[in-house]
C-alpha cells in the first residue's frame, strides 16, 4: 500500500454509480447555467488543456490579470450557480471543516489534458481542506510534499474516488499526468470531470 503525505487522504470508490450519475446530472444543469471556458496563464497567456466552470458564491479563474476568485462567470457576467445538495453533503460527511465550502472549481479533461504540479493557495483560509471528486475516465494523479524540489508520486483515481487535502497536506504539490482513456462509461463521450470543493475566505 503506497503512504501518501500526510494530510492527504484517498477515499477509493466513494461513490457507486447511482450516485456519480446522480452527481453528473447536477453538473450538467451547472453548465448550461455556467458554460465551460478556457483559463490562460497570466504571464505568457498560453490556454490551460483544461476547460472549467465553477459553481457556489465564489469561483476561481485565470487570465492575463492573475489567479483569483471572483463572484460572477468571466463571460457571461452571471453569478454562479448555487451548490448542488449532493456537493454539500460530500462536503459535510468528509471535510472535517465546521464552515461550508464557498467555491467548486469544475475542470474537463479530454483525454490529452494535463495538469502541472501546483498548489492550492489562492485562498484566504489555509486551515479548511480542499475535496476532490473524481468522475469519468480515470487519470493518474502526482501528489508531492509542501515545498519544491521534492519527491513526488503517483496513483490511479477512478470515477467515484474522493481525495482530500487538509492539515499539514493542504499546501501539498499535486497535478493530473495524463488521462486513461475508455476507463469509464459514465460522460457518453469519454474524459474526466474534477469537482475541487474549496474555503476561500476565513470564517
Amino acid at each position: 500500500m503506497m503512504v501518501l503525505p500526510k494530510g492527504v487522504r484517498h477515499i477509493p470508490g466513494f461513490l457507486d454509480r447511482q450516485n456519480q450519475e446522480a452527481l453528473l446530472s447536477d453538473i450538467r444543469d451547472i453548465v448550461k447555467a455556467a458554460p465551460l471556458f478556457v483559463p490562460v496563464m497570466p504571464r505568457s497567456g498560453k490556454p490551460f488543456s483544461v476547460r472549467m466552470t465553477n459553481c457556489g458564491p465564489l469561483g476561481w479563474v485565470a487570465d492575463r490579470k492573475g489567479y483569483r476568485y471572483q463572484n460572477s462567470h468571466p463571460e457571461t457576467g452571471r453569478s454562479w450557480p448555487h451548490f448542488p445538495p449532493r456537493l454539500l453533503d460530500l462536503w459535510n460527511e468528509l471535510s472535517g471543516c465546521d464552515y461550508p465550502p464557498e467555491a467548486c472549481l469544475i475542470n474537463f479533461y479530454t483525454v490529452d489534458a494535463r495538469m502541472g504540479l501546483h498548489q492550492d493557495k489562492d485562498e484566504a483560509d489555509l486551515d479548511a481542506p480542499v475535496l476532490s471528486v473524481s468522475l469519468g475516465d480515470a487519470c493518474l494523479f502526482r501528489v508531492g510534499q509542501v515545498e519544491r524540489p521534492s519527491p513526488s508520486r503517483s496513483f490511479r483515481l477512478e470515477s467515484g474516488d474522493i481525495v482530500v487535502m487538509g492539515g499539514a497536506g493542504r499546501l501539498v504539490y499535486h497535478g493530473v499526468d495524463r488521462i486513461y482513456p475508455a476507463t469509464s462509461t459514465l460522460l457518453k463521450n469519454g474524459g474526466r470531470i474534477n469537482l475541487t470543493l474549496r474555503r476561500v475566505t476565513k470564517p
